[in-house]
């Protein structure tokens, strides 16, 4: 960069200005492409990320990579930041949205150079975004009965493939579908923290399950009491049945040793009556060969504990107030917050409850319940970062399927989105007047970047491919590219589906945040705080 560009304001201040401030913003973002680029699709690398004091991840998920790298450069960060909106609000797209801001900023610098302004391009980019979303609403695939498991299926293993390898993606695909067809219910949105992400490290990746019930991460606290019930009745409550404690610093003044004696007990006798009216509640609304399993909030002291088993309860103390609701949905019931409130209506019901015990962890399962409005997802894995790995795929994978359900239409993948709505903005060029259409060919040259992106990591000529596809599309509106053979396929034929709000934010994302960075003429570094003395 010439030493003309940067002049100062005062002492504390650098300003880099004119087209140069453009090149330093340019260069960050297709930096930050060359990074991300390789991971795109099911063929993509894998990056590994080392901390400070040697830990490992290992991963090609795009908002992974964002959120754990430093990124100084503040367009990069600024660009990192937009793609993991893009996951925060549609659960995938990431990597696909630095690609393309990168490519409309490299689209836009080939025009610049030749003296073109900024804002004609921007401009031009402002009527090709409004064109493809249109185009987005034409172009998705919807089904007039709803969208079935089988395309459910085939959203979710498009997501998943491109996080994981084949075989773990295959296997999460079918467990992430029937965990969001569980909790679903028709007429209400969706809400995916009714399923619970319990992790185990234990055996392998592919030892991962759906579980219709719930799998508590601990156990019973009584060496003596029952680790597994059969035909259980289950009694949640948020009792305090441990010795009780002020809620406000007091002090307590004894004229003699039997006075503290006499409060301990009544204090002793409060709780026992407490714990004695569970017990009671049990020996009334159990019949001949079921259990009562006590699960409760708060906790329940090693006296209590030794009173509910010789009653034969199960008890469980110290439950997470979230898996309250997730009981509820499960085994029927609600939650009781008063003794005086146990009702038989107030008792879940489950087939199976059993405690795990893995070295010092115990877990809790609860199986067989009657309703399968909350579930489990129990990932195992040799190791901490093949848990990680699968848990970040898990909720790419949920979000993809919940997506489809509410909108109730897919997208067609393997690039075919990209190309035809390429075509279609060629086709609406020829419509705009003035200069603004070099911004038109300058998007609909840049949503090319997705296709020759997954030809290049595929081991494909991706010139070559862009021909093929472009003459598929000219005889049928849908032809995506088999990464395997390099030929042209029809993705619905083959289950290579994307979900339509995730191509609707790419587009708006993209184009919007590499407008603002076009328009940028100065980038200032300014006060005492920012730059050392």
């Amino acid at each position: 960069m010439s030493s003309r560009a940067i002049h100062r304001v005062n002492e504390n201040a650098d300003v880099i200005s004119s087209r140069y401030a453009l090149e330093v913003n340019i260069t960050a973002a297709r930096s930050l492409q060359q990074i991300l680029k390789t991971n795109l699709g099911p063929k993509g690398t894998l990056k590994m990320l080392v901390g400070g004091a040697g830990q490992l991840k290992l991963t090609k998920d795009g908002c992974v990579l964002l959120n754990q790298m430093q990124i100084q450069h503040p367009t990069a960060a600024l660009i990192a930041r937009t793609a993991t909106a893009q996951d925060d609000s549609t659960g995938d797209g990431t990597t696909s949205c630095v690609l393309l801001t990168a490519e409309l900023l490299r689209q836009a610098e080939s025009y610049i150079q030749e003296g073109v302004h900024p804002r004609v391009i921007v401009d031009g980019y402002e009527l090709a975004r409004e064109e493809a979303l249109i185009f987005t609403q034409t172009y998705k695939f919807e089904k007039n009965k709803g969208v079935d498991r089988e395309h459910l299926l085939n959203i979710a293993g498009t997501s998943l493939r491109t996080k994981l390898h084949a075989e773990m993606a295959e296997h999460l695909t079918d467990i992430c579908t029937d965990a969001v067809i569980s909790i679903h219910e028709e007429g209400k949105p969706i809400d995916l923290h009714m399923i619970e992400i319990q992790t185990m490290r234990h055996r392998l990746d592919l030892d991962t399950r759906l579980v219709r019930g719930l799998v508590l991460d601990h156990g019973t606290r009584h060496p003596n009491m029952r680790k597994r019930a059969n035909k259980c009745k289950i009694l949640f409550c948020n009792l305090n049945l441990e010795w009780e404690h002020t809620e406000i610093n007091s002090a307590f003044y004894y004229k003699d040793a039997s006075q503290r004696e006499e409060m301990a007990k009544a204090e002793r006798d409060f709780v026992n009556k407490r714990c004695e009216t569970i017990v009671k509640f049990a020996k009334e609304v159990l019949k001949e060969d079921e259990t009562m399993v006590l699960i409760n909030v708060g906790g329940i002291d090693p006296i209590c504990l030794d009173i509910l088993q010789k009653a034969d309860i199960m008890g469980i103390r110290r439950a997470k107030r979230r898996n309250m609701e997730r009981l509820a949905k499960s085994c029927g019931g609600y939650c009781v917050n008063t003794p005086t409130a146990f009702t038989p209506d107030c008792l879940g019901y489950a087939d199976t409850v059993y405690e795990h015990c893995l070295g010092d962890d115990k877990y809790t399962f609860i199986e067989g319940v009657p309703h399968s409005q909350s579930v489990t997802v129990l990932i195992k894995g040799p190791n901490n970062h093949t848990i990680a790995q699968i848990k970040d795929a898990l909720r790419d994978g949920l979000r993809a399927v919940k997506n489809a359900i509410e909108e109730n239409c897919v997208v067609p993948g393997a690039g075919a989105f990209e190309v035809a709505c390429c075509r279609h903005l060629r086709e609406f060029k020829k419509t705009v007047k003035g200069r603004a259409k070099l911004g038109v060919q300058a998007m609909s040259d840049a949503l090319l970047i997705i296709p020759k992106t997954l030809a290049t990591n595929s081991g494909l000529d991706p010139q070559d491919s862009i021909i093929k596809l472009m003459d598929a599309h000219q005889d049928s509106n849908t032809a995506g590219l088999d990464l395997d053979s390099g030929e042209v396929i029809d993705p619905i034929a083959c289950g290579i589906m994307e979900n339509h709000c995730v191509k609707k934010q790419l587009i708006q994302l993209a184009t919007v945040i590499a407008s603002k960075i076009l328009l940028v003429d100065q980038i200032i570094r300014a006060g005492r705080r920012m730059k050392k003395q």
